[in-house]
């Protein structure tokens, strides 16, 4: 297989290098595989360490590149667990979160970060929008690398204040910037800069746009569905918490490569363009709304265009889409049928997927992607659940340190002004 990627728009290709650095396709698009590798998957079942799992199904992607991805350089990135837990027989909930900052966006952003380093030319500005786990998980990748300033957008007053302080008690080469919008105009904020070319040189990013991000998280969803299989001798199913739909699309891709998974289901909360989109088979934007799970508060779901990318035709890809939307109330519902049932504490956006099971046939092996650790969303959780959720080390750590952000506008001007000023 060639690591040559495509744009989801069809006028750009590049190699895996150039993607990563570009982060964004030259034709507005996202890059995406030109195919996929056939793995031998029965090779896979040896390995129970996860970097070992790593580097076979990684190391494809990167034949024609500088980097090196073996068992050393996955090591670096999947250096913490990713234990799963079972509530039931048939029912498992993965750990996604027990990385530097608690959320699955660790894995994507260090082997971002280590990529990015080893590619490094000269001196790159990496631009995040944020809407709640992104910032922190980047920022905490990129602190302290030489040569790489981290400037991290995040919607002022609509991420929980745990992870506004993830975000914003690094200081040194990270900068977080507070905006008085939604998460949507962050992101709309990103897109404008990629779009002025005096920026394409010294500009990257570490949104899931970039593919940096998605391909260490099908490892994720390849190595679980090994294990699935030789717990139940059946394939995985999965269900995904999803808003900008990189974490689900990784999970596609796994199952496009040939790994055991049979059903994939998407739960949505009220931000749900997705759902509509399959139902009018006409895609409409439509501004965020605040939801208890707020990093999904997303309106314009970049990473649509990857999934659609899968599939021939509207009508493949609407047999292949499974999506509910999930309500705030029926959030709180599940929180707590999970803790009185299992005496386990979910996010609210794990909590999403949890509300699923109530549809899915529960003879299969069914495995909810936990996204972060529910001691971030301590605000809603200990007075839902009138409980007290213990503070792992690490976030202790940045919760005492004093929070440093810019505050600005929705203005293009005033991020670009930002951009331009050496620091």
């Amino acid at each position: 297989m060639k690591s040559k990627l495509i744009s989801t728009r069809v006028q750009d290709s590049a190699s895996i290098d150039e993607a990563i650095r570009l982060g964004l396709a030259r034709d507005g698009g996202l890059y995406v595989p030109e195919g996929f590798p056939q793995y031998a998957v029965d090779e896979f079942y040896q390995h129970e360490n996860l970097a070992d799992f790593a580097a076979p199904l990684l190391a494809p992607f990167f034949q024609e590149s500088s980097l090196l991805i073996d068992r050393n350089f996955c090591q670096q990135v999947f250096s913490f667990p990713m234990p799963l837990y079972s509530l039931s027989e048939n029912t498992y909930i993965l750990e996604l979160f027990h990385g530097p900052t608690l959320s699955f966006k660790d894995f994507g952003a260090r082997f971002f970060a280590h990529c990015l380093q080893h590619l490094l030319q000269k001196p790159t500005t990496v631009l995040v929008a944020t809407s709640g786990d992104t910032g922190s998980a980047v920022a905490s990748a990129l602190h302290n690398k030489k040569g790489i300033r981290g400037i991290i957008l995040f919607p002022k007053d609509k991420i929980s204040l745990r992870q506004q302080s993830q975000i914003t008690c690094w200081g040194d080469n990270i900068h977080a910037i507070a905006i008085s919008g939604n998460f949507d105009q962050c992101q709309q904020l990103v897109k404008q800069a990629f779009a002025q070319t005096e920026n394409q040189d010294i500009l990257t990013t570490a949104n899931s746009i970039n593919i940096a991000r998605l391909l260490p998280q099908m490892v994720f969803y390849a190595y679980t569905s090994i294990q699935m299989v030789k717990l139940h001798k059946k394939p995985a199913n999965f269900i995904v918490p999803s808003g900008n739909l990189g974490n689900v699309t990784a999970c596609y891709w796994a199952k496009e490569a040939g790994f055991p998974i049979d059903e994939i289901h998407i739960a949505n909360n009220a931000n749900k363009v997705l759902s509509d989109y399959l139902s009018s088979g006409v895609y409409h934007p439509a501004p965020s709304v605040k939801t208890l799970a707020n990093a999904m508060d997303v309106g314009d779901p970049s990473n649509l265009e990857r999934l659609i990318h899968l599939f021939p035709s509207f009508v493949a890809f609407k047999n292949n889409m499974d999506v509910e939307s999930v309500q705030d109330e029926e959030i709180k519902t599940a929180l707590i049928d999970c803790y009185k049932k299992y005496n386990y504490i979910l996010c609210p956006h794990t909590a999403t997927a949890y509300h699923r099971l109530h549809s899915v046939d529960k003879t299969k092996p069914w495995i909810i992607a936990a996204t972060a650790h529910p001691v971030k969303f301590n605000e809603l959780i200990e007075d839902l659940l009138d409980i007290s959720i213990p503070i792992p080390t690490t976030l202790a750590n940045m919760l005492a340190k004093e929070q440093k952000y810019t505050e600005i506008e929705p203005v293009y001007a005033s991020l670009q002004h930002i951009l331009t000023t050496d620091s």
